[in-house]
């Protein structure tokens, strides 16, 4: 959409609208809430909720039937919309077989949105390039009665081609509810959830036989049908795998999602450049007994260009890793707008607000967010025991904006590191691909005072001995990832006093992704280090 549609709006706080594109039209329900989701984006856990249907509902019957179906209800829950989807053809019985990649085309998740659509905001030319249906396609639910039904039994159960987060993938749907079928479904995919409401025995047979996760239910409570069936299943990766969200009861863990107020610093260059102060939204997670032994170490995550603090915590699994380890982590929300003073300010309203162990702060990202751990490095040493930037380098002194860091850069003050970017990424994340990767290990190896240093340069790239790093560290270990078949390749670098503070790493056959292997031995290295009294120390 390069216009944004006209928003209806009622009196609860609810808002409407709707637009035809090519071969569909859709409503868009958007219910009122009151979840701070202007801060928090909660696009990444939310479902997407689709309703086919030959004719778009008035406004008045959309109301009324997200809320007789339940479907209101898990709207509200999770600041997400309902929307209805019908054929511009006037029914699914002639529908075209490419509708349900047009409407995935025009579905997104983004850091910037309103009114259900995602505003497709372009963060370096600060313009609008259009707008989208808010909905993560890999948490796509599909609710079809009759020829609707058929349409999806017919066509949307098995492996479909479309346009993915990255590029082409399978985008087939997270999960279908089939009413009153008239047709035996066409199943070629045995991980599709399928819901069964008012079918035949003859029909269930063929959905029981066809799918290994099926639902059969006589009538529909689509509140129901998601707290027991579809509330923790999603599809990610490249090919359509159907994964399952984290139970953060069943773990015992907290999700919290809060917010604060910080002074806007003058080198501030995002959406709040200019003004005395603005928000910072967060979410962190931690197992629900952590605090009962005293101060804990704290870990702050920041999410890539675009994505969310609840994807970090999922996608790269630190959420797992702050399970098993035992620590508060805590990711920030659209950290793009906010700067390394803002952290630290954010830092004191956290150790106020959690027993939060001073000696044992620490920080990571992914992308971008690894180049604002790079921040860290650069602008405050002193606060971290540890850093574990992931996937990114942006030129030396640079920071996050792309701006010249506001005061001199770090020199002096030695921060243990863990580094890592992908083998057969297409973005310059190792010294090998680009200039400033180069420019940015061989800054960290002279702060942390190393025994080894760079003796070549870049241009001479085809000479090296190490292919990836240019110079051997003092030490190789190799971690195998069996989920993935990959292997993480870590140089180790001693410093002068004997002590191993920089470790370098990449993964085989990784493009620009951040995984739960890597983050956990990013962990398990920057964790043995505290900060007393401005040095630091290795824990005993």
């Amino acid at each position: 959409m390069k216009i944004k549609p006209n928003v209806a709006k009622f009196e609860d706080g609810s808002k409407m609208w709707e637009h035809k594109f090519d071969t569909f039209s859709a409503k868009v329900y958007v219910p009122a809430n009151k979840l701070p989701e202007d801060i928090i984006n909660f696009g990444f856990e939310a479902p997407y909720l689709i309703c086919f249907t030959d004719v778009l509902p008035s406004d008045e019957d959309a109301v009324k039937i997200s809320k007789e179906k339940g479907l209101y209800d898990i709207a509200v829950a999770k600041a997400t919309s309902v929307v209805y989807v019908s054929p511009n053809t006037g029914s699914f019985k002639t529908a075209p077989s490419g509708l349900f990649e047009e409407l995935i085309k025009n579905s997104k998740i983004h850091q910037y949105h309103e009114d259900g659509m995602a505003v497709l905001v372009n963060r370096f030319s600060h313009t609008t390039d259009g707008y989208a249906i808010r909905g993560a396609i890999f948490r796509t639910f599909i609710y079809g009665c009759g020829d609707a039904a058929d349409y999806i039994a017919t066509h949307l159960l098995k492996t479909i081609t479309g346009e993915g987060l990255w590029g082409p993938a399978d985008v087939i749907p997270a999960g279908v509810i089939l009413e009153k079928l008239s047709v035996k479904p066409d199943i070629e995919r045995r991980d599709m959830p399928i819901v069964s409401i008012g079918n035949s025995a003859e029909i269930n047979k063929v959905i029981e036989e066809g799918s290994d996760k099926v639902f059969i239910k006589e009538s529909l409570d689509f509140k129901e049908v998601y707290e027991k069936f579809l509330k923790h299943v999603m599809r990610w990766g490249w090919v359509g795998t159907l994964m399952e969200t984290p139970d953060f009861e069943k773990l015992n863990m907290k999700e919290e999602f809060a917010y604060t107020t910080v002074k806007t610093s003058p080198d501030n260059e995002g959406d709040d450049k200019g003004t005395k102060e603005h928000k910072i939204g967060y979410v962190a997670y931690y197992n629900k007994k952590l605090f009962d032994n005293g101060p804990v170490p704290l870990l702050l995550a920041f999410h890539g260009g675009g994505d969310s603090a609840m994807y970090i915590a999922q996608v790269s699994e630190w959420y797992r890793v702050a399970h098993d380890h035992n620590f508060l982590l805590v990711c920030i929300e659209n950290h793009i707008n906010s700067t390394a003073t803002e952290m630290m300010e954010l830092i004191k309203h956290l150790q106020g607000k959690y027993s939060i162990d001073t000696q044992r702060i620490y920080a990571s990202g992914f992308s971008m967010g690894g180049c604002k751990s790079w921040d860290m490095y650069q602008e405050y040493p002193e606060v971290f025991a540890g850093l574990a930037p992931m996937d990114a380098t942006f030129e030396l002194g640079l920071n996050v904006f792309g701006k010249p860091a506001p005061a001199e850069i770090n020199k002096d003050v030695m921060v243990p590191v863990f580094y890592s970017g992908g083998e057969i990424t297409p973005l310059p994340e190792l010294p090998f691909q680009a200039q400033k990767c180069f420019d940015r290990i061989d800054y960290v190896l002279k702060v942390n005072d190393t025994v080894k240093r760079y003796d070549t340069t870049f241009e001479d790239r085809e000479n090296w001995g190490n292919k990836i790093w240019g110079i051997d560290g003092d030490e190789q270990v190799k971690e195998y990832d069996a989920s993935r078949e990959s292997t993480l390749t870590i140089e180790l670098f001693k410093s002068k006093d004997g002590n191993v503070y920089t470790a370098l790493s990449s993964v085989s056959d990784q493009g620009h992704e951040c995984r739960y292997h890597t983050c956990e031995n990013a962990w398990k290295f920057i964790s043995k280090f505290k900060r007393v009294n401005g040095k630091i120390e290795i824990i005993k």
